[in-house]
């Protein structure tokens, strides 16, 4: 497809380009919506096996950005940055300036934070160029790194499943697949752990896997194997579109709940989900709690608040479950509705 037709196809938008010669910088900031706020966003920094996947990322989660800022009621658009990570050797703090930079010329119409491959100390470069950036250190008015927010919001989304779909008061015993354990990852196998949850994790890091084994008790099993471990929750933790036709019929678990974004390879993949009756934890709907964190920086930050904002996703991910049983539906198809009625009620 054309560029036109490719936001067209995720129903955008804006799309902005950036090349800057002395540092490497190969960015693109996309904009799905605004109807709800500034459009606010994590930047990617990984490699691309070309341009169009790097644009397509970048619409795809910006897309659900927009839907994961409705149904958390965050007052923002929804937006993403990527960087082409460079293959040669580069100057890292250069670029993030001139990234700073390319987000500057935007007016404040887009508001970037971290995300995979990115980390506080970007975000601290990228401050001293623009103001419209979140996720940057307490002194500065930031609220540091949201990844325990993010695992929060995940484990309480389990917790909301696990009674609705397993009919468990508590997590003691639950055996829980954790795919990733990076930042969010980790952070969610310790919430998981201090209820009682029996761990597997699996990482391309062997040393993520291992650190999770030494400190929480984990059992790590090799990636491969990785969708087909017997459990009751299967958390995709690392990077999209986990999900997929060759994936899924693997899967032997009863809930999928985890912290990535754009699990689903395709949308058909969340009806071959609902087909098998296993119930999916929308990935959007779930993993907002790093978002209502960096957003509360933007007004203030209250961290009262954005516990209970957080907490709250285990009431927006019963009512998406109990909606998508009561309608037969699958979860992700529910959640899109929700998230349109919101938008709709901001266009009004």
């Amino acid at each position: 497809m054309g560029i036109f037709d490719t936001m067209s196809h995720y129903d955008f938008g804006e799309l902005h380009l950036e090349r800057d010669a002395a540092t490497g910088l190969r960015a693109v900031i996309a904009i799905h919506d605004t109807r709800l706020g500034p459009a606010l966003g994590g930047c990617r920094f990984i490699q691309y096996d070309s341009d169009d996947d790097a644009v397509v990322d970048a619409l795809r989660l910006a897309r659900s950005m927009t839907y994961k800022a409705a149904l958390s009621g965050v007052p923002h658009g929804g937006g993403k940055a990527v960087i082409m990570r460079p293959a040669g050797e580069f100057d890292r703090v250069a670029l993030f300036r001139a990234f700073g930079a390319f987000v500057d010329a935007l007016g404040g119409h887009y508001i970037t934070a971290e995300d995979s491959g990115t980390g506080l100390e970007d975000m601290e470069v990228v401050r001293t160029v623009t103001e419209h950036v979140t996720g940057v250190k307490a002194e500065h008015g930031g609220s540091g790194d949201p990844s325990p927010w993010t695992a929060r919001g995940v484990r309480r989304g389990i917790q909301a499943l696990a009674a609705h779909a397993l009919g468990r008061s508590d997590l003691e015993g639950l055996r829980v697949v954790v795919q990733g354990v990076g930042h969010v990852g980790y952070h969610l196998c310790k919430e998981l752990h201090a209820l009682g949850c029996q761990l597997v994790v699996a990482d391309v890091d062997p040393l993520k896997a291992e650190r999770a084994q030494r400190e929480l008790g984990a059992e790590v099993v090799e990636l491969e194997h990785v969708f087909a471990t017997e459990c009751d929750v299967f958390a995709p933790c690392a990077l999209g579109s986990a999900l997929d036709d060759r994936t899924i019929p693997r899967l032997r678990c009863a809930i999928v709940a985890g912290a990535a974004n754009n699990q689903l390879a395709a949308p058909h993949n969340g009806d071959d989900l609902y087909q098998r009756g296993i119930v999916y934890a929308p990935d959007y709907a779930l993993n907002a709690g790093g978002l209502i964190n960096v957003a509360c920086e933007v007004t203030g930050y209250d961290r009262e608040r954005v516990t209970t904002q957080v907490d709250a996703i285990h009431d927006t991910i019963l009512q998406i479950a109990e909606r998508a049983k009561a309608g037969e539906s699958p979860t992700h198809r529910v959640a899109d509705t929700m998230a349109q009625e919101k938008l709709r009620q901001a266009s009004r």
